[in-house]
């Protein structure tokens, strides 16, 4: 039998393979481009003649390594819905910042100005955007998620917009805007002084021109303005809308100077035989959200009136002890908020103590 160990060309081979075993290379990597990941979450949402982009800013390369130093990005738009390079290019976007501090991710945005040459007047119309993001040579992986809005001439917002605090709340008014043939609607924003949030204080249909806000909340200020909505069907899908522009805001003090209802329906009953002498009032609720209660008045024929309680009565009665036979009162009631409002004395009602 053949003992390997002292064949000549096994010798060799034995060689070569200790040489590779002590550290000779491998086949080396080619280096890294360096072309920062295609963004996928690419949103547009239109308002008025202007478009506001919004997107993630790539934190890997292609190779999934650590994006170091980013490139701009190029925002890119077009009217055709497939887009296989940038086409137009509006805007170039400084590069923002991988990550925050905190590592999080970044959200950079942008606001496109619709020019009149891609606005039209069919509903149908759409502009399409996409941003391709570079790294520091000038070179990009590819475009992000193509995004569209309606390409429709925007209608004006309201016109006039005013607003008035009542006893029913915050009348919104206006005065109707032209407007092209698609489907629209108002909607009316409120926001509260010293916050940055916006919420919808509420929708009116075209053709009305009032709106009143009942959510608020008394001795506050608000600022509020209008905005049409256009509504733009698509097959099969839900509608797509965007906002017109928006009327300036209107500020408005919710200060409650406003007193509740009168009261009515007042009566007065005496009782007293075998036991001590009273007059039981009665009359309807007053139903006022604010309501802090009644205050009762009295009087005899020819003196002033006075007010008999203390503090407000809870309840839409009241017993009256401090009476005197042979005396005839006169009795009304009236309605006081939690601020204080009083409202007029309802009419008067009158009993006797035999």
């Amino acid at each position: 039998m053949l003992r390997l160990a002292r064949h000549p060309g096994w010798l060799c081979i034995l060689s070569i393979l200790n040489l590779t075993a002590c550290g000779v290379p491998g086949i080396p990597r080619s280096p890294s481009l360096n072309l920062l990941q295609p963004v996928t979450d690419l949103q547009a949402i239109r308002k008025g003649d202007r478009v506001y982009l919004s997107w993630t800013v790539p934190t890997r390369t292609t190779d999934s390594l650590a994006v170091r130093h980013p490139g701009p990005t190029r925002v890119c738009r077009s009217v055709n819905a497939v887009m296989t390079d940038c086409g137009t290019t509006v805007r170039e976007v400084a590069a923002g910042e991988p990550r925050k501090k905190d590592d999080s991710a970044v959200k950079q945005r942008y606001a496109d100005p619709l020019p009149s040459t891609v606005l039209s007047d069919s509903p149908s119309a759409e502009v399409f955007y996409a941003i391709s993001v570079l790294n520091e040579n000038g070179r990009s992986a590819g475009l992000s998620n193509v995004v569209a809005v309606p390409a429709v001439v925007a209608p004006a917002p309201p016109l006039e917009f005013q607003a008035q605090v009542t006893t029913d709340g915050v009348v919104l008014s206006w005065k109707e805007p032209q407007a092209g043939g698609a489907k629209h609607f108002y909607r009316v924003y409120r926001r509260a002084d010293g916050t940055n949030t916006d919420v919808v204080a509420g929708n009116a249909p075209w053709g009305t021109l009032q709106l009143v806000d009942h959510n608020f909340e008394w001795e506050k200020t608000y600022f509020y303005r209008a905005t049409v909505v256009t509504v733009i069907p698509i097959a099969q899908k839900s509608d797509s809308e965007f906002e017109s522009a928006d009327t300036p805001a209107v500020k408005v003090f919710a200060h409650d100077v406003f007193p509740p209802a009168v009261p009515t329906g007042l009566q007065a009953v005496f009782s007293g035989v075998g036991q001590q002498p009273f007059i039981d009032l009665i009359w309807a609720p007053d139903t006022d959200a604010d309501l802090a209660g009644y205050n009762v008045y009295r009087h005899e024929a020819g003196s002033e009136t006075r007010r008999i309680n203390s503090e407000p009565v809870t309840a839409p009665a009241f017993r009256d002890t401090n009476v005197g036979q042979g005396y005839t009162y006169f009795y009304s009631v009236s309605a006081v908020d939690v601020r204080g409002n009083e409202s007029a004395r309802s009419g008067e009602t009158s009993e006797a103590v035999p």
